[in-house]
């Protein structure tokens, strides 16, 4: 391993153990970084200044990489050189100051409420196949209780007894625990599923803790359940590729479309900031705007204007 491979695998090893990041933000730091490491070629790491940085981030946006983007790696650059500085391994952080190109927000997909039921329908001659069982469980809970994708797979067995008092306690980011509600249907969804879950154990994986398992008996992977999901979503005939954080998107939506409580939904969602749970502000009024104009004769076009 040479010095800069050194140095980042020192600091992502610290991410994990003390500052307890999850993996899936470990991976991510991991490929920023692996991409410096590629385009300071020759030069070490602590040796770089603020023009290299200025230049790496062009040759990224060349590459295709979006303002958004560059800007999560700049975030991953910056924290690995304060560390550096931390450890008396850089003389400055040439990362700060360093700016990401403007890109226009993008607002988070969410599915329609019909669209949502067409999704999580009952399920016809699958509800006798387990498989199909598990998943009706995993989906109604994401939809139910707008969990993350690492947080429902790290689910454990244990937590059947909250869900049976309607709610699911669970660690988010940062290990930041919080408990939100879990809805009848995702209440009766897992509980079909608990009672056959043991179909699925080996003899060696009698001991399995895992909620939700696989073919195998072991722990069901966020990929499989990601897959697992786009399938069910094709076979429903939804427009658009339907992903896991889709229906934590849609859960946020509808329950403020229907509350308005923002500050509600930002503790359910598990958010830092309410500025996170705003996005779903925007949302509510383009639905808003859609009924409208829908609805209201001074707002429909003109034939003239089409």
């Amino acid at each position: 391993m040479n010095a800069a491979a050194g140095l980042v695998a020192a600091w992502l090893a610290e991410l994990a153990g003390q500052r307890r990041q999850s993996a899936h933000t470990i991976d991510a730091y991991r490929r920023d970084l692996a991409l410096l490491v590629e385009l300071a070629g020759d030069t070490p790491l602590p040796a770089l200044q603020a023009h290299h940085i200025r230049r790496f981030l062009a040759q990224l946006h060349g590459r295709g990489l979006s303002g958004r983007s560059l800007a999560r790696v700049l975030s991953a650059w910056r924290g690995f050189y304060r560390w550096l500085g931390l450890r008396g391994e850089a003389a400055q952080n040439p990362v700060a100051g360093v700016r990401p190109p403007k890109s226009p927000k993008a607002l988070p997909r969410a599915l329609s409420p019909d669209e949502a039921n067409a999704l999580l329908g009952p399920t016809g001659d699958d509800a006798l196949d387990i498989l199909s069982l598990r998943d009706q469980a995993i989906f109604e809970l994401f939809y139910s209780s707008g969990l993350r994708l690492s947080e429902l797979a790290a689910l454990d067995l244990g937590c059947l007894a909250d869900v049976a008092a309607g709610e699911v306690r669970v660690l988010g980011k940062r290990g930041k625990e919080r408990i939100v509600p879990v809805g009848s249907q995702a209440r009766a969804a897992l509980a079909a599923w608990a009672a056959r879950r043991g179909e699925l154990l080996r003899a060696d994986s009698a001991d399995e803790p895992a909620l939700f398992l696989g073919k195998n008996g072991g722990r069901l992977s966020v990929r499989m359940i990601q897959s697992r999901l786009k399938r069910r979503a094709l076979l429903r005939g939804l427009p658009t590729h339907v992903h896991p954080h889709m229906l934590r998107h849609s859960f946020a939506s509808h329950v403020l479309q229907s509350s308005g409580d923002l500050r509600a939904v930002q503790e359910m969602l598990g958010h830092a900031s309410i500025a996170s749970t705003q996005v779903y502000t925007h949302l509510d009024f383009q639905h808003l705007a859609k009924v409208y104009d829908a609805a209201h004769p001074r707002a429909k076009k003109k034939p003239a204007d089409r």
